[in-house]
């Protein structure tokens, strides 16, 4: 095959609000390219999830959502978020590349667009790309094993935080998908979401080391008994923290910090807002929504719009008010999840099975 047909297989979108730089850019690549158009970031969007483009070229200034939006948000889709994006924009908006670097994008082109440079950046970027996705395929292919048992550790983790409850376990594999939906919402990189619905599960992993008289007592703790139960959250950092992966780094945050709240009423360390961790702010927002929509010994499960309206009534008090207001967003998400993952505690309990394999 030759270099000529390759090229002409990649595919770029190329997303500008005026007309007659869109019209310069397709003239200076059609002949090379597969090349669509759009002139918002909504209907790149729209775009980039039907023809699958293999680089992006972006405007930055353009109406609705400007071009750093843009690119976040094809960063936290799993459909999109390998694509190269290269900024096209004034030499003035150069000044704050860095926030493009920070949302994902590769490169920069300034205008006016000199064709020379952009053929240039367009094959150097889709080269790498490229590489990427060979390099990627061997990594997956050899790092399975480590990757099975990685997982395989999380589960344990997991489950043995949930040893002594009465429940099935299914609670921190559903809250764990709440938790990778509101981060993709809140504009996380797939790759880090999908990072964060693993460490989730490894939130209770110190109430390994909280006594049973305590976890299983039906009726209220007493104040003595809280300092007690309190101490699951520095337990957990305790064990999780000896790890040195990102991972494992994120579920001891987790594990500490899920507790706190945004107004700093909450625990081990009274800290408030942005101090904690976004990761286990979310995580507090997943947990407590699947603990309200649960039957336990002492409590009926609250209905679904009971608990969005707890959520709704605790923003800014007890959770972050712009991860709340997200995932408020993504109800329909969210009872979606849920429905998924109450069907497969249901055929559990029908197999007779004590934990949960995801």
């Amino acid at each position: 095959m030759s270099t000529e047909n390759t090229e002409k297989q990649w595919r770029i979108l190329v997303v500008d609000d005026e007309p007659n730089n869109l019209q310069l850019l397709r003239q200076l690549l059609k002949n090379q390219y597969h090349i669509s158009l759009a002139t918002s970031g909504h209907q790149a969007l729209e775009v980039a999830e039907k023809v699958k483009p293999d680089l992006i070229l972006l405007d930055i200034m353009m109406p609705g959502i400007d071009g750093y939006e843009t690119c976040t948000q094809f960063k936290s889709n799993p459909e999109t978020a390998a694509i190269p994006v290269i900024f096209v924009s004034a030499k003035s908006e150069v000044l704050d590349e860095r926030r493009g670097f920070d949302v994902g994008a590769v490169d920069y082109i300034t205008k006016p667009v000199s064709g020379p440079i952009v053929h240039a950046r367009i094959a150097t970027h889709l080269a790498l790309y490229d590489q990427q996705r060979t390099f990627e395929t061997l990594l997956l292919q050899r790092t399975k094993e480590l990757a099975e048992s990685q997982k395989a550790a999380i589960h344990m983790l997991g489950e043995a935080g949930h040893y002594n409850d009465e429940d099935t376990g299914v609670h921190i594999w559903r809250m764990a998908a709440y938790a990778e939906a509101i981060a993709r919402k809140a504009g996380w990189h797939v790759k880090k979401a999908r990072q964060l619905q693993f460490a989730a599960p490894m939130h209770d992993t110190g109430k390994i080391g909280i006594p049973d008289a305590i976890l299983k007592k039906p009726g209220k703790l007493t104040p003595e008994e809280w300092v007690i139960m309190r101490k699951h959250t520095e337990i957990g950092y305790g064990i999780l923290v000896k790890s040195d992966t990102p991972l494992f780094k994120m579920a001891a945050d987790i594990s500490l910090y899920h507790h706190e709240k945004w107004d700093g009423s909450g625990y081990p360390q009274g800290l408030s807002g942005e101090r904690i961790p976004e990761s286990a702010r979310i995580v507090a927002l997943a947990d407590v929504f699947d603990a309200l929509t649960m039957e336990r010994p002492y409590k009926k499960a609250w209905s679904v719009e009971e608990a969005f309206a707890e959520i709704e009534r605790c923003r800014g008090q007890h959770f972050d008010p712009v991860l709340t207001d997200h995932f408020l967003e993504i109800k329909d998400e969210i009872l979606a999840i849920k429905d998924t993952w109450d069907t497969a505690e249901a055929k559990m309990r029908e197999s007779g099975q004590t934990f949960l394999t995801v």
